[in-house]
């Protein structure tokens, strides 16, 4: 969806009483590309995610009052933050509560493998239990929610009034696509799209602009989504 993440409104230091977390998925990986399970395993920006991260940077070194940067602690998310903070003139804070799912058995495994060589570990990726932990050190869709809804409050919390960008994951995005209160699906979260939540001042949240890429005009990205939509990670 390309959209307008700006509020007029926002844009005045004066304004108080919106908090707006500007959040970016990292740019594309050679395992995104090759259809392979990443979750809290390391893995290098490739060539396209680079220029990505640097589409980015470009598009969010424009908007005002930005106040700080915060990362995931894994190096997709991190290099993507640091390119972003060259240009904005802002320090990466890096954080693992912003990590992506883990996926336990399945990280390092292309879908096929994983059903073939960990059957077990890949039934519980697809089930529909939200409660089901993947074996070998995995999350379940409901810790990923969690964790990633205490993440978004203490960062609401430490910055009100504020606007805050975080570069992180495409499973953690979901979850807080799910926590703003909205009832239809997420749909695939791209490599460096942009995606906005906002907190009022009653506590209410609100989603104004999701998935926009309209800063990869010319630049590309991966149309399949992989790590960002619901059966990858």
């Amino acid at each position: 969806m390309d959209c307008d993440c700006v509020d007029e409104s926002a844009k005045k230091p004066e304004h108080s009483g919106i908090t707006e977390i500007i959040f970016v998925r990292h740019g594309e990986t050679a395992c995104n590309a090759s259809g392979i399970f990443q979750g809290q395993s390391e893995s290098e920006l490739n060539e396209l995610g680079w220029r990505q991260a640097n589409a980015v940077a470009e598009r969010l070194a424009k908007e005002p009052n930005i106040s700080a940067l915060y990362s995931s602690d894994l190096k997709r998310a991190l290099d993507t933050a640091t390119t972003i903070g060259q240009k904005c003139g802002l320090q990466v804070k890096s954080n693992p509560a912003w990590r992506e799912r883990h996926l336990g058995k399945l990280q390092g495994l292309s879908r096929k493998e994983a059903a073939l060589l960990e059957p077990l570990a890949y039934q519980a990726f697809v089930s529909h239990d939200k409660d089901r932990v993947i074996p070998g050190e995995g999350e379940s869709i409901n810790q990923l929610y969690l964790r990633s809804k205490s993440s978004l409050e203490e960062i609401t919390n430490n910055h009100r009034g504020e606007r805050v960008i975080v570069v992180t994951h495409g499973g953690v995005l979901r979850a807080l696509w799910k926590f703003a209160g909205e009832r239809s699906p997420p749909g695939k979260v791209l490599n460096t799209s942009i995606n906005v939540v906002r907190r009022y001042e009653n506590g209410g949240w609100a989603v104004p602009c999701w998935g926009d890429t309209t800063h990869l005009n010319g630049v590309g990205f991966l149309s399949s989504g992989f790590g960002g939509d619901s059966q990858s990670g």
